[in-house]
């Protein structure tokens, strides 16, 4: 079959408009589940402090009858903080751009903020897990806080063999990596588990870790781990692992993208705090030529209430 002679098709023609949908497919994930989960308070300076205390420990207490009464020693509370972090973007879009006709958005800069908006809380949840210690800042420097592995001490399982090392537990510094890390197990989190539970961690909740480590979790056994099982009714298979039972709480495994892969952290989310010295604000900033700028700011810090309510296991290998 061949066309008639002279006919004039699509592939001749000038001026066909295209066939753009007016719509915007977007995969990148924006899930913040640490940030999102910890309670929100308020900081009204740049170095917000708490306080944190522990009963002694249990002794045999027995008495004669009549006897003086001695008072035990006192230990004072301890004082901690972290400093206020500074998180800031900025869009600038050219004034052109509100006479351009666009497909799948009607304002650049409403579409753009928004993008940002999501960024950043992304690198809200990267500092909360990141492995930094804090910094004051000056004229000069940013102020830094300090992340959930700055303040981890007591509950840990890390490897020692090649330089491993837990921080000194008040934001000051940060924990050093083992150079030999091992596989994550079961048997790492449950030791974790129970040192938490002795130490006074009887609530904790929530384990985040990579895709790669809760691909591990997958394989952790017991009576309660019925998660591989074909389902021919359905023509299915099910492999989920959401809530973990363990003598020492039941915990829901959470993948998260932002905190590092060699890290799993095992949290009591009541132990671990967001304070806000100024919410997430989209700011218009002054105009200095034929553009509009904005800017999306946010000010906050992280609040280790008591590091011996979670647990986490570091030194994790990242790859079969």
């Amino acid at each position: 079959m061949a066309q008639p002679t002279n006919t004039y098709d699509s592939y001749d023609m000038v001026g066909i408009r295209e066939d753009l949908e007016d719509v915007i497919y977007d995969v990148s994930p924006e899930e913040t589940p640490f940030y999102s989960r910890c309670k929100k308070v308020k900081a009204t300076q740049s170095l917000h402090e708490w306080q944190t205390d522990a009963l002694r420990n249990s002794a045999e207490n027995a008495h004669i009858e009549g006897d003086d009464t001695t008072a035990d020693a006192r230990t004072p509370t301890t004082r901690l903080g972290n400093y206020a972090q500074i998180f800031k973007n900025a869009v600038v879009i050219p004034d052109s751009d509100d006479t351009t006709d666009k497909a799948g958005r009607g304002s650049e800069m409403s579409y753009q903020i928004m993008k940002e908006a999501a960024a950043q809380k992304l690198d809200i949840e990267k500092a909360l897990f990141a492995n930094n210690a804090k910094e004051a800042g000056s004229s000069t420097t940013p102020r830094e806080l300090a992340g959930v592995p700055s303040w981890m001490i007591t509950n840990v399982n890390f490897q020692s063999g090649n330089g491993g090392a837990s921080p000194t537990g008040d934001g000051t510094d940060a924990r050093t990596d083992d150079g030999t890390p091992t596989a994550f197990s079961q048997t790492k989190f449950d030791s974790v588990m129970q040192m938490a539970y002795t130490n006074g961690g009887r609530k904790i909740d929530t384990c985040y870790l990579s895709p790669f480590q809760m691909n591990a979790a997958l394989g952790f056994v017991g009576n309660n781990n019925q998660r591989s099982q074909v389902q021919a009714s359905e023509g299915r298979v099910s492999k989920l692992l959401s809530v973990y039972l363990t003598p020492w709480g039941d915990v829901a495994f959470q993948p998260s993208l932002e905190n590092r892969s060699r890290d799993v952290f095992v949290l009591d989310s009541e132990k671990w705090k967001i304070a806000v010295k100024r919410p997430t604000k989209n700011v218009e900033l002054a105009k200095t030529g034929d553009n509009t700028k904005r800017q999306i700011v946010t000010e906050l810090t992280l609040v280790a209430a008591n590091e011996k309510a979670s647990a986490a296991v570091y030194d994790n290998t990242t790859s079969q």
